[in-house]
């Protein structure tokens, strides 16, 4: 096995509340500068820039794990990944059936814009993407698997938009695939305040909205190579593979 470094909460200038400065090309240089090897797209409820940034990523040896950051109708933030872009096609067409309806402010929210590698704009997305969508966590969760996806609830120890602090708990029995957790608590603080929850591989993520943050923290996983099946392994801790 190999260790590969990673982090798996990034969002792009499609974020409203993510900076201009999140180019799909940025975000690339940025993790190669910061020597990540694997890097999670999660935009809000929007998977409209994994296409490019996995396209320039793959001209510089970087793996995307392609998804976005679903807001529940709890108010909870859940990361869901898909193994195919057809996959992720699908589960966008979810995403526009289940978010309200709230029309975006730019300049109270920030500009929601699809670019292309040259950073030249080909859509602005009109709703709101920071609303919640109509989907719980448990239904949420069974419509990612039922794609064959990964689901992992969002920064469970936050005070905020959280599965603590929406619920005010992590139901140990969930059906998630991994939990994650900010940079503002380790893995093993997390685990002695939480044995419950100890079944569970956590991944410890940057959520980076800015360039600089961008692997200011990051999972390490030891796989085979870096690719959708063998990071699912790892959080499930199968054929000596593991999330260290």
């Amino acid at each position: 096995m190999t260790e590969y470094s990673a982090d798996l909460h990034i969002h792009t200038v499609l974020s409203p509340c993510g900076s201009l400065d999140m180019a799909p090309k940025t975000i690339v240089n940025k993790a190669k500068e910061k020597h990540l090897d694997i890097i999670g797209i999660t935009d809000h409820n929007h998977t409209g820039h994994c296409r490019v940034v996995s396209e320039i990523a793959s001209q510089h040896q970087l793996f995307v794990l392609c998804g976005a950051e679903v807001t529940t109708r709890e108010d909870a933030h859940c990361l869901a990944f898909f193994p195919s872009f057809a996959l992720l096609n699908n589960f966008q067409l979810l995403l526009d059936k289940t978010l309200r309806r709230v029309t975006n402010k730019p300049e109270l929210f920030g500009h929601q814009v699809i670019v292309n590698r040259e950073e030249e704009i080909l859509q602005e997305i009109e709703p709101l993407l920071i609303s919640a969508t109509t989907l719980s966590v448990d239904e949420l969760e069974a419509e990612v698997h039922r794609r064959g996806g990964l689901f992992i609830p969002a920064h469970v120890n936050r005070s905020a938009y959280s599965l603590t602090s929406q619920l005010g708990f992590v139901p140990p029995s969930i059906n998630a695939d991994a939990l994650e957790i900010s940079k503002h608590i380790t893995k093993e603080q997390f685990r002695c305040d939480n044995p419950a929850l100890n079944k569970f591989s956590l991944i410890r993520s940057s959520d980076a909205h800015f360039p600089e943050d961008i692997g200011a923290v990051n999972t390490r996983f030891s796989i085979k190579e870096p690719s959708f099946e063998e990071i699912r392994k790892a959080l499930h801790r199968e054929d000596g593979r593991a999330v260290l």
